[in-house]
């Protein structure tokens, strides 16, 4: 694939993730949201978190089947992707909900209001499992997105920037866990996206286990001229 096609590409899915945040803003302003905007908010990022680490997680798999190598060079947009989705999703609870039921002693912009927030946060991360889950995915996407810089590779050395990066792993699984553990009847969606989430992963333990072998064993000797008798 030439720069010129690559950028292009890159361009359309730069459209095309931003869409689910245009319409937001969209249904923010034009009031085309449910009678429980916050829960619509919430659910849209929450899961639009997932569908990108989703698409991040299948890049390698289509990579290896198809031979397409060049889908390597989206890895990081779709990625970056996800961690923006799942900040937003961040964000809506935290400014919705727990700023919401701040007092407010000192007015909202006030080291009170700060440290109130702070508190009631840390809180609910502490006492709600499903919370605990959705922070826990959220910290390694941010450690992904402030390393995935070439800057970064170079700093940490290939081996260690692979070996951290696999923190997407269990981002996508606490993410899954997180959605699970938050609906309260129909769990359908949760468990499809840990079907996705499954399959991808399952398929790089079934990768390694057969390349393993074929990189265990020794090369074949080379065949020696025999001298004429």
């Amino acid at each position: 694939m030439t720069r010129g096609w690559t950028r292009l590409l890159k361009a359309a899915l730069w459209v095309a993730s931003l869409e689910p945040a245009a319409w937001l803003v969209w249904a923010a302003y034009g009031g085309h949201f449910s009678a429980d905007p916050l829960a619509d908010i919430t659910h849209l990022t929450g899961d639009w978190a997932l569908r990108f680490l989703c698409i991040t997680l299948a890049i390698t798999p289509l990579r290896r089947l198809t031979g397409w190598n060049d889908l390597v060079r989206f890895r990081r947009l779709m990625g970056l992707f996800a961690f923006f989705y799942a900040t937003l999703h961040l964000l809506t609870w935290v400014v919705f909900d727990r700023a919401g039921s701040l007092d407010y002693p000192n007015g909202i912009v006030s080291w009170t209001t700060v440290r109130g927030l702070a508190m009631a946060t840390a809180a609910d991360v502490y006492k709600r499992p499903f919370i605990t889950m959705g922070m826990t995915a959220l910290t390694c996407l941010l450690l992904l997105a402030a390393t995935s810089t070439a800057g970064w590779i170079r700093r940490l050395g290939g081996k260690r920037w692979q070996a951290l990066h696999r923190l997407i792993y269990p981002a996508a699984i606490a993410g899954v866990i997180h959605y699970l553990w938050l609906v309260k009847s129909d769990i359908s969606r949760p468990i499809a996206y840990g079907l996705v989430v499954a399959a991808l992963l399952g398929f790089r333990v079934v990768w390694s286990r057969r390349k393993a072998p074929a990189m265990r064993r020794p090369p074949l000797p080379v065949p020696q001229p025999r001298a004429d008798l």
